[in-house]
């Protein structure tokens, strides 16, 4: 009996320990397959970077971090599948998702099931305007990069005739009509507004209404694959008009599919973490495994820092103790130092320009 009890009570300590030292288990969610997978190679990359960089640290609270992947392929249904594993296996922090129409829907599985969302890339206001204590941005809103995009066309291409585009998506029609808003307030009128079907190859009868318009700045609000074949075919049938979009434009995908064609678009974005030589070491080691850590890459990274920053802060990795630091705390991250707002948006965001050229692309002076 004696014995039973002693093997029992062994087999209990062990037991413990192993709790002890179990993993905390995050997950990264974005496009992994499909059309938008660029990004979601971004995020995957970031958030593994992000986790083996703070794994030899130590861990957070003493414990490592296990990254699970999600692929959401930017679809809602399939974002809400991936929220819903993702809770089935213990996720306590979401480093993602990139698409807002994704983001949204997984969003309020997040918020019943108590898991910390950081989105990495979806910029419609919706997202934390839901009144969810969990759910957090690293990157800007469509109401902030649409009226950046307003003020740019106003002063650099006043008097021209501008087109709106849009995908129809959350994320496309969002910054569209925020751009729109924002450029009529301006005194700016646009000569068309008009939406198109994401994932088709021929725009050849939208580029033909643009030509008919003499259309000079044609503002996007899409992703890269289809402004890519939208500039291409525009140059094909000799149309000059300027391609300008926002963050979703800034994949080297972008420049594959435009070519030559998208030399001089610009595109709105947040400042290049890895212009920051403080970051040097985590660019080169991500370059070091044959990745250039471009577009979001480094935001996936600053997501998974703020959330170990404010778990270790709070010295708990449940949601209601890492809201409280992570709306009360600043951050240290590869993006600079910054704190979340009551929302959980930002508190100082800021949107720059940049122009395509010969494959790359820079600031815009």
């Amino acid at each position: 009996m004696l014995k039973t009890t002693l093997c029992a009570g062994v087999a209990i300590l062990a037991l413990s320990a192993g709790i002890a030292k179990a993993d905390i288990v995050v997950g990264v969610a974005g496009p992994m397959t499909g059309p938008y997978a660029s990004f979601g190679e971004q995020a995957l990359k970031g958030a593994e970077q992000a986790v083996k960089d703070i794994n030899a640290k130590g861990g957070v609270l003493g414990q490592k971090l296990k990254l699970e992947v999600g692929d959401d392929a930017c679809d809602p249904k399939q974002a809400v599948a991936v929220a819903n594993q993702f809770a089935n296996k213990g996720v306590v922090f979401v480093d993602g998702h990139y698409c807002s129409g994704s983001s949204i829907p997984a969003s309020a599985v997040y918020n019943e099931e108590g898991i910390v969302q950081i989105s990495w890339g979806s910029t419609n206001p919706k997202l934390t305007e839901q009144g969810f204590a969990n759910v957090y941005r690293v990157c800007g809103r469509d109401d902030q990069q649409g009226p950046t995009a307003a003020e740019l066309i106003m002063k650099k291409y006043k008097g021209k005739n501008v087109a709106i585009l849009h995908d129809k998506t959350a994320y496309g029609k969002g910054l569209a009509d925020e751009m729109k808003k924002s450029f009529n307030a301006q005194g700016g009128k646009e000569v068309m507004y008009e939406s198109y079907t994401a994932g088709e190859k021929d725009y050849s009868a939208l580029v033909t209404k643009l030509k008919v318009e003499n259309i000079d700045v044609i503002f996007l609000g899409g992703y890269h694959a289809e402004g890519g074949l939208i500039i291409r075919q525009a140059r094909e049938q000799g149309l000059k008009a300027v391609l300008v979009g926002g963050d979703a434009l800034g994949t080297s995908e972008f420049a594959a599919i435009a070519g030559k064609a998208g030399d001089g678009t610009l595109f709105s974005f947040n400042p290049d973490p890895r212009k920051n030589p403080v970051n040097k070491p985590i660019v080169e080691a991500i370059r070091a495994g044959g990745y250039e850590p471009e577009g979001y890459t480094l935001y996936t990274y600053a997501a998974m820092q703020a959330w170990a920053e404010a778990a270790t802060a709070a010295k708990s990795t449940k949601t209601a103790d890492v809201n409280k630091k992570l709306h009360s705390m600043d951050f240290k991250t590869v993006l600079g130092t910054f704190g979340f707002d009551a929302k959980g948006d930002l508190k100082a965001p800021g949107f720059v320009f940049y122009e395509w050229k010969n494959g790359a692309f820079d600031y815009v002076k």
